[in-house]
């Protein structure tokens, strides 16, 4: 197992062509858990900066759920994004794990990114806590005494989740590189960061257990628990649609909103963003075109609905170029009816069925070449 570990990060430094815009995100491609001892790795996986490898070296078994957190974010922003143009894809052999520019960008696309994978690693290291897999943390035992919710009172009890300490040291670990930095995207990557963490804190859950004679509720015994990160990743993706267009103020200390650019200097630090606002510094691209510097693979071959009207549909993920359809033979259950005791039978139907896809930008530009050469071509006597 250890040579494998050597041999796969030895590959990784040699091969990767974007290893100095690496990121902590690139913890994802690898499964820390099958390793051996994490900590021997922790000089030698890209993309951390100093404070990031003293905690590695420190924690070994939080990096681990460090790089489940971040896979965790990862696959909740493809399932949002799956039927946008940018569908949150990322790129094989790079260490910035989603396209330099990306990770350079103040976009929209980046803001929801950043927060994401610092829900996802909040969320790791929380229920590795609950489970008794890191040392350094267990139960929350602050959650103690009498409480009152809108059922009634009820008592502290069982082990509620230690989110406070999966946000802290979230905190430590992802924001290390922003911090040393004084620029808006710094500005903007921590205030991203942070409208992650606080999704876990806004979106966790009660769950009760009720004593008394019968079944009655007379007494309660409550605890918390994390929310599921599919309900994490649609608050969030709620919060990317009205996110907020940003730039610093004089200072370069604080973010003000880009609805109050034009007004008296002096009112502008009255107006930063809140905390659950997500922020960008720039517009996005338009994601049309295979351009791995900005993360974009294009929609050329990606499935669209022809009936649509909306993102999903071939008008707009197809850019305008057309799509080309294909007629399938689908296999599904039919006709399934239950079987006293237990079971459900079906059987086998096939149908034909029109699948849509993208035309590729060169089919569009020949077809736009040739539409344009008859036109131009004198008429025939």
């Amino acid at each position: 197992m250890r040579c494998h570990w050597i041999s796969a990060l030895f590959f990784a430094v040699i091969t990767i062509p974007n290893f100095v815009s690496s990121t902590w995100w690139f913890l994802s491609k690898f499964q820390l858990g099958t390793a051996s001892n994490p900590r021997m790795y922790c000089d030698h996986i890209p993309g951390m900066e100093r404070k990031q490898r003293r905690l590695c070296q420190k924690h070994p078994d939080h990096m681990v759920q460090v790089g489940e957190g971040a896979a965790t974010g990862i696959k909740e922003c493809q399932y949002q994004f799956r039927q946008h143009r940018w569908n949150c894809s990322t790129i094989d052999r790079d260490a910035s794990v989603f396209g330099k520019s990306l990770v350079k960008s103040g976009s929209r696309e980046a803001a929801f990114v950043y927060a994401i994978s610092s829900a996802g690693v909040v969320h790791s290291i929380s229920r590795a806590c609950n489970r008794g897999d890191l040392l350094n943390c267990a139960c929350d035992k602050t959650r103690l005494g009498k409480h009152h919710d809108q059922q009634g009172e009820f008592a502290w009890g069982g082990c509620s989740t230690n989110v406070r300490y999966g946000s802290n040291f979230a905190r430590q670990f992802i924001d290390a590189r922003e911090r040393k930095m004084r620029d808006s995207r710094a500005l903007m990557n921590l205030h991203n960061n942070r409208v992650g963490r606080k999704a876990l804190h806004k979106l966790m859950r009660h769950q009760c257990k009720c004593h008394g004679v019968s079944g009655a509720c007379n007494v309660r015994t409550c605890w918390t628990t994390l929310p599921e990160f599919r309900e994490v990743g649609s608050y969030l993706k709620e919060r990317y649609d009205v996110s907020l267009e940003v730039s610093s103020d004089p200072s370069g200390t604080t973010l003000i909103t880009a609805d109050h650019l034009n007004d008296n200097r002096k009112s502008l630090k009255t107006n930063p963003p809140q905390v659950h606002d997500l922020v960008y510094l720039e517009h996005s691209s338009d994601y049309c075109s295979f351009d791995p510097l900005i993360g974009s693979i294009g929609t050329a071959g990606r499935p669209c609905n022809k009936t649509s009207k909306g993102i999903d549909g071939c008008d707009l993920l197809c850019c305008g170029r057309g799509y080309d359809t294909r007629r399938v033979l689908v296999t599904t259950p039919c006709n399934c009816t239950f079987k006293w005791c237990c079971s459900v039978e079906c059987k086998t139907c096939t149908q034909w069925k029109d699948e849509h896809f993208c035309k590729p930008l060169q089919s569009f530009e020949l077809n736009k070449f040739n539409s344009t050469k008859q036109q131009n071509q004198p008429p025939q006597e």
